[in-house]
């Protein structure tokens, strides 16, 4: 049997060492239920994203899961470059707030965009460049996966 300090702490109760020797199950469960595919990525987050309607209207849905934490009553702007064009979406809610696991130290965001039917073509990855997120005073720009 190995010996580990921070087994001989968690037994005695540190709540830090516990949290080392837990796994974190919760956010590698959301992540697996994620439908879409990495989309783009940036430094420290993933975004998964895919485009969805709902009742003739149309939605970029993304999820952010690293870094980004945000908690916010004034929505999100999402900026999508493309080769010969910028378009520039708005959350489709203005309230928004991350779900954050201290074990893994990631935070989930989920965040939709609502996008008019006539740029639905530009939204092909290959038409894109880069993504820049803003919310609050969070700004993260993603490269595309290819």
């Amino acid at each position: 049997m190995k010996f580990s300090i921070t087994k001989l702490r968690a037994a005695f109760g540190d709540i830090k060492a516990m949290e080392k020797l837990h796994v974190d199950t919760r956010t590698e469960d959301i992540i697996n239920a994620i439908e879409n595919k990495p989309f783009a990525v940036s430094d420290k987050s993933v975004l998964y994203a895919g485009l969805n309607e709902l009742a003739g209207y149309h939605y970029f849905k993304t999820v952010v899961v690293g870094a980004l934490h945000i908690k916010t009553i004034k929505g999100a702007l999402l900026t999508i470059n493309g080769k010969d064009f910028k378009l520039v979406l708005n959350s489709d809610m203005v309230e928004l707030e991350s779900d954050f696991s201290n074990v893994s130290n990631r935070s989930i965001t989920y965040i939709d965009f609502e996008i008019d039917a006539e740029d639905l073509p530009k939204m092909e990855k290959s038409n894109i460049q880069s993504i820049e997120l803003s919310a609050k005073n969070n700004k993260v720009v993603f490269s595309i996966v290819e």
